[in-house]
């Protein structure tokens, strides 16, 4: 028998997973609840067959309910809509930042909760997953959240829920960090001269091509690093000033603390 999934949510995340399962359409039934969905998502549903904003009756259950929404909506959502989407046999899979699941399980009435952290790489199959399951959660459930969130990349187990605030700040708000690389590659080489087209062409694919050659070496970035950085070289020159009084490395700290900080603040 087919599984009945809801997703709950069709932003950013949440059309990233619908693209991903859409391989996937014939092996489960699927209805979304989105207020404001994309031309995308309004496309993904209707080639799959699947169904937007449905009305239900109180009896309607899932076997699973993903939650895509801001954590912010949560507290009124949860109690107001997405309780009645709950049976005791649903598992409840959360990719919202801050939201711990015992208080998902004790808003939704939920037995089976996992929460993940997918990051928005995932809308390319590039992305990474981090998930924890409280015990109560049976391995057939855990299963099916695992084969949800694969289609966006890599999927890892975390030991304990303590350190998915951890997992928000490098992977889940990360991208921004390499992006926001990229903007300050550019604009310095738009203020030493270049145009700026050319400064954002070169930035942008040093990025790409620079994540290509881990992925595809295996190498890990100290050893990649060390080896373009010919001693007394401009490379040299270059890390030496990002590195001085802690520079990148005390920053990206810095950052990642300020996030678990938000992540906490999240889910009070």
């Amino acid at each position: 028998m087919k599984k009945r999934i809801a997703l709950v949510g069709g932003g950013r995340m949440g059309g990233a997973m619908l693209r991903g399962w859409a391989p996937m359409a014939d092996t489960f039934d699927l209805v979304v609840f989105e207020p404001y969905p994309s031309a995308e998502v309004s496309e993904i549903v209707a080639t799959q067959s699947w169904v937007l904003n449905p009305e239900l009756d109180e009896t309607t259950t899932f076997d699973c309910v993903v939650l895509g929404i801001k954590p912010q909506l949560f507290p009124s959502l949860g109690e107001q809509t997405i309780k009645h989407l709950v049976s005791d046999h649903t598992l409840v899979l959360s990719i919202m930042a801050g939201i711990g699941t015992a208080k998902i399980a004790e808003v939704l009435d939920a037995s089976h909760v996992i929460r993940a952290m997918p990051n928005t790489p995932g809308q390319i199959g590039k992305g990474v997953t981090a998930y924890w399951n409280s015990p109560t959660v049976p391995s057939e459930a855990e299963a099916l959240a695992v084969s949800l969130l694969r289609p966006l990349g890599m999927v890892e187990k975390l030991q304990s829920e303590k350190q998915m605030d951890a997992v928000t700040a490098v992977s889940g708000s990360g991208p921004a960090y390499v992006f926001l690389l990229a903007e300050a590659m550019a604009a310095a080489g738009e203020g030493e001269g270049l145009e700026r087209g050319l400064a954002e062409r070169l930035a942008w694919q040093t990025v790409i091509g620079s994540a290509a050659l881990m992925e595809e070496t295996g190498q890990n970035p100290q050893d990649l690093r060390r080896a373009v950085t010919s001693p007394e070289g401009t490379t040299a020159a270059a890390t030496d000033a990002l590195t001085a009084g802690g520079g990148i490395v005390t920053l990206v700290r810095r950052a990642v603390e300020a996030a678990i900080h938000r992540s906490r603040q999240l889910g009070k």
